[in-house]
C-alpha cells in the first residue's frame, strides 16, 4: 500500500468557486478598453478549454481578427489587457467576500494534523492565489502549502503535465504518493499525465466536462452533514471527501486486485 503524502490541489474552481468572477472581471477589463466585448456563461465554458487567461484572451482576439492600434502587437496587448483584468479580478474577490468550496477548509485542516504535505499546481498567478487564500485563511495562508506553481513559475499550461511535476518535485515526493484535486478536463489530464490519480469537483462551467481517467468525479468535497453526489468512480462508504478516502483511491487498483485474488492460491516469487 501507497502512503498519502501529499494533496495538490488546483485552484480556480476547485479551492473556490471563482470562475464566473473570472468572466465578470474580463468583460470589465473589455469594458474599459473599450472593445464591445461580452462573454456570456456558454462562451466563457467553451473558452475554459483554452487554459490561461492571456491565452484565452489571444485566441479570442484572433477569432475575431482583431487589429491592435498603435504601437502593440497582439501578444502585448493581450498582456496589458490580462494585467488589468487580473487587478479587477483581486478587487473582486474582496468586494465579493468570495469563500472556499464546501470540504476545502476542513481537509486541509486534516491534512495538516496528520503531517500531509500540501500543493497547489495552478494556471493563475501568484498574487490571485495569496488574494484568495488569505482572504480566505489569513495573512499566513501561503504558508500552509509546502509547493505553490503557479503561472509565474511555469509557462506551459494544462492539460500540459509541468505545472503537477514541478509540483511533486518540490514537494520532494513521487507521483505514487501524491492525488490531485480538479475542476476541469485539462485540469485531469494534466494531473494524470504526471502519473497523479486525481479527484474531480464539477461545477456549472465544467459539469459537461470529459473526465476519463479520474479516480472520482463528485459535485463537491462535501461535508458531514452536506455529502457529495457521486458522478463517477468509487466512493468506498464515503459521504465527503478526507484524508482517509484519498488513501482508499490512490491504492484502489492494488485493493481491487487483493480483493478478487482467489483466497486459495499462493503466489511464490522467484
Amino acid at each position: 500500500m501507497q502512503p498519502l503524502k501529499a494533496i495538490i490541489f488546483d485552484v480556480d474552481g476547485t479551492l473556490a468557486n471563482t470562475e464566473e468572477t473570472h468572466r465578470q472581471s474580463f468583460n470589465s477589463a473589455f469594458d474599459e478598453f473599450g472593445l464591445g466585448y461580452h462573454w456570456s456563461e456558454q462562451e466563457y465554458t467553451d473558452l475554459l478549454s483554452i487554459s490561461g487567461g492571456r491565452e484565452r484572451i489571444t485566441a479570442y482576439l484572433k477569432a475575431q481578427d482583431f487589429k491592435v492600434k498603435g504601437d502593440f502587437n497582439l501578444r502585448e496587448f493581450a498582456l496589458r489587457l490580462h494585467q488589468r483584468k487580473s487587478e479587477i479580478y483581486r478587487d473582486n474577490l474582496i468586494a465579493g467576500h468570495k469563500g472556499l468550496r464546501n470540504g476545502v477548509l476542513r481537509l486541509i485542516t486534516e491534512a495538516k494534523q496528520k503531517g500531509i504535505k500540501l500543493g497547489i499546481a495552478t494556471a493563475t498567478s501568484k498574487s490571485n492565489v495569496e488574494t484568495l487564500l488569505r482572504h480566505n485563511l489569513g495573512k499566513d495562508a501561503m504558508s500552509l502549502f509546502d509547493a505553490v506553481v503557479t503561472c509565474d513559475i511555469v509557462k506551459d499550461k494544462k492539460p500540459s503535465p509541468v505545472v503537477y511535476q514541478f509540483a511533486i518535485a518540490e514537494l520532494g515526493l513521487t507521483p505514487e504518493t501524491c492525488i490531485a484535486i480538479e475542476d476541469s478536463t485539462n485540469g485531469n489530464k494534466a494531473a494524470r499525465a504526471a502519473g497523479l490519480k486525481t479527484v474531480i469537483t464539477t461545477h456549472a462551467f465544467t459539469i459537461d466536462n470529459d473526465f476519463t481517467g479520474a479516480s472520482l468525479v463528485i459535485n463537491q468535497l462535501g461535508e458531514p452533514d452536506q455529502p457529495f453526489n457521486v458522478i463517477s468512480g468509487k466512493s468506498y462508504g464515503a459521504s465527503y471527501v478526507d484524508v482517509g478516502l484519498l488513501k482508499n483511491l490512490l491504492n484502489e487498483q492494488k485493493k481491487e486486485i487483493a480483493e478478487t485474488w482467489p483466497d486459495n492460491v499462493i503466489v511464490i516469487a522467484k
